[in-house]
């Protein structure tokens, strides 16, 4: 009776061990889950579930079977704004058992670059040196400022400054001249203020006002078409790259910028156009 029970133990033993394995091994033959970006969904009409087949080499050989598990918008990167954004996000241990070398025992263990990040980035370069010197052969350089691709916007940040240096400087000109035909227009009125006893000083005063007040108003305009617009700007380039990268955006600190400098320039224009004309003679004023 023992005996028998003992031989049911094992038979039971054998029989879940069994089952497991056969359940580890499906598991294991199972396709492995993968991310891919919206637009490669979109073109290839895929949705959470589908399956797919992966292979590293362009003519499909050693291919494998894995499950899409999600869909994900990428990362907008501007670097790569044109190029197309077809991406799939697999497992580390998928990966690398895609794309080792057989031939090659340490080819899953070589990586070509990693990214560090630093809880301080202004030490990012005193830290790339420090890789340097501890590992020879090793190529270390920050990600932002002026190596590597960022490089690249240093430059378009320096060609957008001198942009707007020299747009500055044209539209304080054109408004020099503009303030000065108005001016002249009102060179009767200005004329007969003097006549009647007002000073120098004071018309100059209110030309200062009124130069202040349209600067101001000239200033909210350009900075509520600005927001009005920025929506639409995004959405249409957004459209165009199909892409999440944000390309226009007003914030308060542009805002207080571009505030700060068309006002005073604006009152400026006015002062210094008025300025001639008051330093005329009183009677060339009043006549017609």
């Amino acid at each position: 009776m023992g005996r028998n029970r003992a031989v049911m133990g094992i038979s039971v033993v054998i029989a879940l061990a069994a089952v497991a394995a056969a359940r580890v091994e499906s598991i294991a033959d199972a396709p492995q889950d993968v991310l891919i970006s919206r637009q490669l969904a979109d073109a290839l009409h895929l949705t959470a579930g589908a399956s797919l087949r992966l292979s590293p080499d362009p003519s499909g050989a050693n291919a494998r079977d894995f499950r899409v598990a999600g869909v994900y918008e990428p990362v907008a990167d501007p670097m790569r704004i044109n190029a197309p954004k077809h991406e799939v996000r697999l497992h580390l241990p998928d990966l690398i058992g895609m794309t080792a070398d057989g031939a090659d025992p340490l080819s899953g263990e070589a990586v070509d670059a990693i990214n560090v990040s630093l809880a301080n980035p202004d030490e990012a370069q005193a830290f790339a040196g420090d890789v340097v010197a501890r590992i020879p052969g090793i190529v270390a350089r920050p990600a932002r400022g002026g190596s590597g691709e960022a490089r690249t916007f240093v430059v378009l940040e320096r060609f957008h400054l001198a942009i707007a240096i020299v747009t500055i400087a044209a539209s304080t000109v054109f408004l020099l001249a503009l303030s000065v035909m108005l001016v002249d227009e009102r060179r009767e009125t200005v004329g007969f203020l003097r006549l009647i006893g007002l000073t120098t000083r004071r018309i100059l005063a209110q030309v200062v006002m009124e130069g202040l007040l349209i600067a101001a108003a000239g200033s909210l305009f350009g900075l509520g078409l600005a927001v009005a617009s920025q929506g639409l700007i995004n959405r249409y380039f957004q459209w165009h790259y199909d892409t999440a990268l944000v390309f226009v955006r007003i914030t308060p600190e542009v805002a207080l910028r571009c505030a700060g400098l068309a006002v005073p320039l604006g009152a400026l224009a006015s002062v210094a156009a008025s300025w001639v004309l008051l330093r005329r003679d009183l009677l060339s004023l009043a006549r017609r």
